[in-house]
């Protein structure tokens, strides 16, 4: 693991704002997983999914870090190409 300064940048607080990929279910897309942003909570597909939505959001707000949605202990740092 990586050390990361995004990591200072995580909102301990936040909460997921969807139960799955927010634009897959406005759209009807499916997902293989889901990662979620921890500075705002958006909830994404992974990049196994034909939407690619959580590194859209990363490369849309510079959101670095997130998380895989279903509770996973990892998180991944998109601007260190790294997990912290």
């Amino acid at each position: 693991m990586a050390n990361c300064e995004h990591v200072n940048h995580i909102n301990p607080n936040v909460q997921a704002r969807t139960q799955g990929c927010e634009e897959c279910e406005k759209t009807g897309q499916r997902w293989v997983a889901l990662r979620r942003c921890l500075t705002c909570g958006h909830v994404g597909c992974c990049d196994s999914s034909a939407g690619r939505h959580a590194t859209a959001r990363f490369n849309e707000t510079g959101h670095a870090v997130m998380q895989a949605h279903d509770g996973g202990d990892w998180k991944w740092c998109y601007v260190d190409r790294a997990y912290v």
